[in-house]
């Protein structure tokens, strides 16, 4: 007879990474799939995570000179024409609008009519209705830089979803920039990369590698595309934000022109740059564990639930006063930008189903109030970076002094051990036969989780690399910032090559 799971996330990261992944969405009440297919609902605990990495990156662009616009969801076909190679790259993605109404047929079914002269694409990402704009908005050199950002949503027809990760609609941010000279371009599209990297360290304690992507994984229409990429809990890549020079291509396709300060016309240097709801996805799979979600403090919706312990119903009354103040003490603390955020599940049902409920959705400390916490001044707290047993008796007054040195040491802590999960799992590769060996699943049974991040030796060869990519499900996901300047001999070819990273990826 099989032995039962002891987990709450059942199957488990072992026995089936995928469907452990939905699981923890499902039971942590992130998000579900819609009638639409393709397309996801995020429910309020998955929004409010996504609130929280909005207002940080929001701070962090307007903190480095970015203002905030808006575009619009429907793009004429003929702007993404305008640039070859990036139609070529969205084509078989795109959403297209054809007609402008409904009308009922003589069955009364709704059907489409009004044809419109031309056709409209849901934005599948706005480089070309924004350049469209940005030509009008650039006249002189006095103009720029002109520095923009839009949160909106985009869609992709993507035909095989996972929610957060891959979906037909997401939710993200691209900003836009126009600038004089490519070097200024350049350092824009360096700048924000770096802004993603920080942030994805500082703020969801996921550690990322930086690095410009291959001409293979090139952004379409880019000149050079970079990239944040980091290790999930099945070894594979996630590329977590990506920030691309365009170099002239847009520009000249949109007739994006500046009168320098010479007085001579010259086509502008463009750059974009996004991130999306796929982050929320890199969150559930970097940190959490068979029983649900773990969250670090610095993005949970709420960093202390309160659970009140009342057995009696003569005790009930003072164990809430005593669990009210307690909250209040704990919302007076300043955390970061704001307040300690604290949660009082005074919900009438079974204290185990509460409890249970919490550590699912990844609050970063749950704490108990009984009538013995209270008569003794003290409160049970439980940390959910650790073992659901693992609680302790604290005094009340010292968890409330303590409680900002707390959650960044859970934030400290998670970060640490996202590290060291990856160097584990980081191989240094020096032959065509170690890098065929890492790859190879040593179980069928748990093919999705094997190999790693490969370092190795690499020409850079576009057909080899779509080669590879056939033969052993990997592609390059950067060639690291760190090691840019290094010339290394292929593993493969033996000729002079770059520092890649390989891995399998989402």
């Amino acid at each position: 007879m099989a032995k039962q799971s002891q987990n709450a996330i059942s199957p488990t990261r072992a026995e089936d990474y995928p469907e452990w992944y939905q699981q923890v969405v499902k039971a942590a009440d992130l998000a579900e799939t819609s009638p639409v297919r393709g397309s996801m609902v995020i429910k309020p605990w998955g929004y409010a995570i996504w609130e929280n990495i909005q207002q940080e990156l929001d701070r962090r662009f307007k903190a480095t000179g970015h203002k905030n616009a808006y575009f619009p969801l429907l793009i004429p076909v003929s702007f993404l024409q305008k640039e070859a190679d990036h139609v070529e790259g969205f084509a078989k993605e795109c959403a297209v609008v054809t007609h402008s109404r409904l009308e009922a047929d003589a069955e009364g079914k709704l059907q489409p009519a009004g044809q419109l002269e031309e056709p409209l694409i849901v934005r599948p990402t706005s480089e070309t209705i924004i350049g469209e704009l940005f030509s009008k908005w650039v006249q002189s050199y006095r103009d720029l830089p002109l520095l923009i950002n839009q949160w909106a949503n985009v869609v992709r027809w993507e035909m095989r979803t996972r929610v957060f990760l891959r979906t037909a609609e997401f939710l993200w941010q691209e900003g836009h920039t126009v600038h004089a000279t490519a070097e200024e371009a350049m350092e824009e599209t360096r700048k924000m990369l770096d802004v993603y990297a920080d942030f994805a360290e500082t703020y969801m304690a996921v550690p990322v590698l930086t690095g410009e992507k291959t001409e293979a994984e090139r952004f379409p229409g880019a000149d050079a595309t970079f990239a944040i990429e980091a290790m999930m809990q099945d070894r594979k890549a996630l590329q977590a934000g990506t920030s691309h020079f365009l170099g002239q291509n847009f520009s000249k396709s949109s007739n994006i022109k500046y009168l320098s300060s010479e007085g001579k016309e010259e086509f502008a240097w463009t750059t974009s740059w996004g991130v999306s709801t796929r982050l929320v996805g890199g969150l559930i799979m970097t940190h959490s564990d068979d029983d649900g979600l773990v969250l670090p403090p610095r993005i949970a919706p709420s960093h202390v639930v309160i659970l009140p312990v009342t057995p009696k119903e003569e005790t009930r009354a003072s164990v809430l006063d005593y669990c009210r103040e307690l909250k209040a003490a704990l919302e007076a603390q300043s955390y970061l930008d704001g307040r300690v955020r604290v949660e009082l599940d005074d919900r009438d049902i079974r204290g185990g189903e509460k409890v249970w409920g919490w550590i699912k959705k990844g609050v970063p400390l749950r704490v108990e109030v009984g009538p013995r916490d209270m008569d003794s001044g003290s409160v049970f707290v439980a940390r959910r970076d650790r073992s659901p047993k693992d609680k302790n008796s604290i005094p009340r007054d010292a968890f409330v002094d303590g409680i900002v040195a707390l959650l960044e040491e859970i934030q400290d802590g998670m970060l640490a051990r996202a590290k060291a999960f990856r160097e584990e799992n980081t191989r240094e590769l020096i032959t065509e036969a170690e890098f065929v060996e890492f790859f190879t699943p040593k179980n069928a049974a748990q093919a999705e989780i094997h190999g790693g991040f490969a370092s190795v030796g690499f020409c850079c060869d576009a057909d080899l690399e779509d080669r590879i990519a056939k033969e052993h499900k990997v592609t390059v996901r950067c060639i690291p910032n760190v090691t840019r300047e290094e010339t290394v001999p292929c593993i493969f070819t033996g000729k002079p090559g770059k520092r890649v990273v390989f891995a399998k990826s989402y």
